[in-house]
């Protein structure tokens, strides 16, 4: 049986199964997303969404992969990482951006 390797739904790229990988819980649990939709993502697309925005602005706002593609932030981020391999893996750890008010 030939296993198939996930893509990441942020940024279209294969998630080889030795590289850092985690989900995220589209709404946040803490925000009522227990229990709800979880999806794959690289482990360094998954801090960049929560190194740019806040568990209320993903509950309310950005709650789908689509409205996380959407994002002015995120949508840069994506192009860059797109350019990068599969196994690519920051060195610096994500830190939470100022967000606009």
């Amino acid at each position: 049986m030939k296993y198939e390797i996930p893509l990441c739904p942020l940024c279209d790229r294969p998630i080889p199964p030795d590289v850092p990988q985690s989900h995220h819980h589209l709404t946040p649990r803490l925000r009522g997303g227990k229990g709800g939709p979880v999806v794959l993502l690289h482990h360094v697309c998954h801090r960049e969404i929560h190194a740019t925005l806040g568990e209320t602005e993903l509950a309310r706002h950005y709650n789908t992969i689509s409205a996380l593609r959407s994002h002015p932030h995120l949508a840069k981020f994506i192009a860059w990482v797109a350019r990068r391999p599969p196994d690519f893996a920051s060195k610096l750890p994500g830190k939470r951006r100022n967000r606009r008010r």
